[in-house]
């Protein structure tokens, strides 16, 4: 391995590069660990904080991940999933036995809180009003990937067991719909990417400069009253968020230009 001084790209960036290379191809394969930082910069020629800010780069993009005392390993896990308001829901409506296979929710918090702006905007209350949130942290075998809540108005959750800290034989929202005795029927998703937070930051085991991926959902019943708001954040390098859909088949217009007549 080998870095060009005359190139116009930094010297960390194209160390970076190469070792993104390898972790791609597999000379690296998942959870193993790199060589040490000494042992990279003598590979390459260079200073020790080149190859340090290189591997601080490639941590940011989530490829590596550094273990305090161990070392420095290629990152496990990536996490592809569909959780825009199709993919909750699913065709059937029912629960989502593969995603159950691969990924533990742990409930960590169930009471009343002041609603955050962007939730009480979505209920149509004031800011910091008091709701009833379910506080969520998802792992796979080997990181957290996520950490979330959902909220709903005291006036529907009070006293029900939605206001328990019990988890539920399916999902939440068929329980809701059950308790609060109205049918989910729309939804809306917004997906923002913006800094953690530094409890996100640490829940999450990234670094305070990794970008997350927020998510705001927004649950209406046939009326367009919200019933839920829920929040998702991500670890942004490490997430795919993909939506598989049909694309409709154009319509024959017989009359192209109204306007236009044919003699």
């Amino acid at each position: 391995m080998e870095i060009n001084p005359g190139a116009a790209e930094f010297p960390h960036r194209q160390i970076a590069a190469q070792l993104r290379e390898r972790v791609r191809r597999g000379d690296w394969a998942p959870g193993e660990r790199l060589p040490s930082i000494p042992g990279i910069a003598e590979m390459f020629g260079v200073a020790k904080q080149t190859v340090q800010r290189a591997i601080d780069q490639l941590r940011v993009e989530g490829i590596l991940i550094t273990k305090p005392g161990s070392g420095t390993f290629v990152r496990g896990t990536r996490r592809r999933m569909n959780r825009l308001s199709r993919g909750r829901y699913g065709g059937h409506r029912g629960y989502h036995a593969d995603l159950a296979a691969r990924y533990r929710q742990q409930l960590i918090e169930v009471g009343r809180a002041p609603a955050p702006a962007e939730v009480a905007d979505a209920f149509g209350v004031a800011d910091g009003s008091e709701l009833v949130v379910r506080r969520h942290l998802v792992r796979t075998e080997d990181a957290p990937v996520e950490v979330g809540a959902s909220w709903f108005r005291v006036a529907d959750a009070a006293e029900t067991s939605l206001e328990r800290a019990e988890a539920f034989g399916r999902p939440l929202y068929q329980e809701a719909e059950e308790v609060i005795g109205r049918r989910y029927v729309s939804a809306t998703d917004q997906i923002s990417a913006r800094q953690p937070s530094r409890e996100e930051a640490e829940i999450l085991r990234i670094r305070p400069d990794t970008p997350v991926l927020h998510l705001l959902h927004v649950a209406y019943d046939e009326r367009r009253r919200p019933i839920e708001v829920s929040q998702a954040t991500w670890p942004g390098p490490m997430t795919t968020l993909t939506e598989e859909y049909r694309i409709p088949a154009p319509t024959p217009d017989a009359d192209p230009d109204p306007g236009l007549v044919l003699g």
